[in-house]
């Protein structure tokens, strides 16, 4: 356990963080009355995402490896990180939709009819938290990975 305290803090706080984000995105709006924006403007946290996991590997180099790591080394600890996160999505999901923001599956679902996207039982099918848990648990994997595979490359040091 102690050798991956490092990872354990940063993918704790990267949760944290995704909390804290969705309190902003349901404090602009982006839940209820400008729901239309939601999708367009939750892509603004992927720049924090990033950063996130640069600060983790470069906290894993200074601390765990004295300032010297290789790229497995450096994709490793992102993994691990990522296995953190992934663990608890679904308590984040569980979170976000039932104390920060309860109304925005009814919302995204009244939207989605409204514009034809979706009939009400399709949209009712597909925005429940069981499917965004699933979807959740998988962007999570998927993206943790591929941001893994990046960094490690940006903070691995040469030697």
């Amino acid at each position: 356990m102690k050798k991956i305290k490092i990872e354990i803090k940063w993918g704790l706080l990267f949760v944290l963080s995704g909390l804290i984000w969705m309190i902003i995105e349901k404090a602009l709006g982006w839940h209820d009355v400008n729901i239309e924006q939601h999708a367009t403007y939750t892509l603004l946290y992927a720049p924090i995402a990033v950063a996130l996991y640069v600060f983790a590997l470069l906290d894993k180099r200074k601390n765990a490896y004295s300032g010297k790591m290789n790229y497995v080394q450096g994709l490793i600890s992102g993994l691990i990180i990522t296995l953190v996160v992934v663990i608890l999505t679904p308590l984040s999901q569980y979170i976000t939709h039932e104390f920060i923001s309860p109304a925005y599956f009814p919302n995204v679902i009244k939207l989605s009819v409204d514009k034809g996207m979706m009939t009400q039982e399709e949209a009712e099918g597909h925005f429940t938290l069981v499917n965004y848990i699933q979807q959740s648990l998988i962007f999570a994997a998927f993206m943790g990975l591929m941001t893994s595979a990046v960094v490690a490359l940006f903070t691995r040091t040469k030697g």
